[in-house]
């Protein structure tokens, strides 16, 4: 009677904010030798080019109001590939546990019995930070730093604004973009100041990314006026004035609009 496959491992790999050279030691070690990668929209082709071409390739993507995947689906694909015996890279855009859902997948493996490891990647906001002289932390300016989602899993943006509008903080919002007019309104309408500089920063890292900084008053209409469409970054405080000094010292990458 033939003996079932030894239990595949499955790796919650961060591919990073997109560009390539920001990848770990141990992700691209990982990819490398993966038997299936499931990944991700975020995840660029650079990236996932350090696959073998035999590694079988699993698009599920999400991109803004389209999934190629619901989640739960995708939670129970890789139990299903790790019982097949396979090496599987979770490939994800930035770090698989901040705002990646990387902890929901890891809860589904545990609970199948799974092996599985988590590998931490640069998250969109320090690659953002890096990429357009904008510090999360400065001692003149903030003291403390908010990564925080602007799409909640009900679809709802009901965040702390109380706690997010303090002054002397950096807030980065992930996935805000489509919901920039009610975050500056209700920042606004509970305490920060109408002139807090702010930026949108689309495509973080990447040869097309695009900057526009302003006010959390005008930045809204100036998204708008600009067309800027996800994936894109809200960045939020002082530290944001620090982007015309430091930026031509961060790279020519990008462009300011």
């Amino acid at each position: 009677m033939p003996s079932s496959p030894l239990p595949g491992k499955v790796f919650l790999v961060g591919g990073g904010p997109g560009d390539p050279d920001l990848l770990t030691v141990k992700a691209v070690r990982l990819l490398a030798a993966a038997d299936v990668v499931v990944y991700d929209n975020l995840v660029s082709p650079a990236v996932l080019a350090h696959a073998p071409p035999q590694a079988q390739r699993i698009y599920v993507g999400k991109k803004a109001g389209k999934h190629a995947l619901p989640q739960e689906e995708i939670n129970q694909l890789l139990v299903e590939l790790a019982r097949e015996g396979k090496q599987v890279v979770r490939l994800k855009g930035g770090d698989p546990y901040i705002f990646g859902r990387g902890g929901e997948e890891a809860e589904t493996l545990v609970a199948a019995g799974i092996p599985f490891e988590a590998v931490p990647g640069v998250t969109a906001a320090a690659g953002a930070a890096a990429y357009t002289g904008i510090p999360l932390t400065h001692r003149d300016h903030a003291q403390s730093c908010f990564l925080v989602t602007g799409h909640l899993k009900d679809e709802s943006c009901n965040l702390d604004w109380p706690t997010l509008a303090r002054a002397g903080q950096t807030l980065v919002i992930y996935m805000g973009l489509t919901s920039l007019p009610e975050i500056s309104r209700q920042l606004i309408a509970h305490g920060m100041a109408a002139d807090t500089p702010a930026a949108c920063v689309r495509r973080a890292t990447l040869p097309d990314q695009q900057v526009i900084t302003g006010t959390i008053t005008d930045l809204p209409a100036q998204v708008l006026a600009a067309g800027l469409k996800p994936p894109a970054l809200l960045i939020i405080g002082r530290v944001v004035s620090l982007h015309t000094v430091l930026h031509p010292v961060a790279g020519t990458l990008g462009q300011e609009s």
